[in-house]
């Protein structure tokens, strides 16, 4: 297993873990090319390697297979997990094949180790009943109060935080 931080160049990846992670596939929509197609959803990689972008990419025998990514929104345009301009938005995906791997939890082992010092909490917004959940519990990830919301798929996800500081 690898695991190397994210380049500029791996925006495409990103597009295609982001279409992993956001279950498009439940709502019509067919490839991660579409996701451009759905504002919600596009900022999360749009424009990738803007100041405050944070990332991490991880596989097998040299193959990417997954990434985890933060960023920073504004009020103006807030992501699903949004707590604040100052605290980045993570994401993560990781390719079906590899799930149950242990990629996962490398992704986010190796990003909160890097965002620890740049930034005083990271948040997150996870569906209801997704596996990761426990994943973000044991690294430290609290629900938000009051967070619940409904997300692309039409189901429920919450607002998770992990404070450093």
């Amino acid at each position: 297993m690898f695991v190397r931080p994210a380049e500029i160049a791996d925006e495409k990846l990103l597009w295609a873990m982001l279409y992993e992670a956001s279950y498009a596939h439940e709502n019509g929509i067919d490839s991660p090319d579409q996701l451009r197609d759905v504002p919600k959803l596009a900022h999360y990689v749009e424009g990738w390697g803007a100041p405050g972008d944070l990332g991490v990419v991880g596989g097998f025998d040299g193959v990417p297979l997954g990434a985890a990514w933060l960023r920073l929104f504004g009020p103006a345009d807030p992501a699903y997990g949004y707590i604040d301009a100052d605290t980045p938005e993570l994401a993560i995906g990781v390719a079906p094949e590899s799930r149950g791997t242990g990629l996962g939890t490398a992704l986010m082992t190796a990003l909160l180790e890097a965002a620890r010092d740049k930034y005083d909490a990271v948040c997150l917004s996870v569906r209801h009943g997704n596996p990761a959940y426990r994943l973000y519990r044991r690294l430290g990830f609290v629900d938000v109060d009051d967070s619940e919301m409904t997300n692309l798929a039409g189901t429920t996800s919450i607002t998770m935080v992990l404070r450093f500081r």
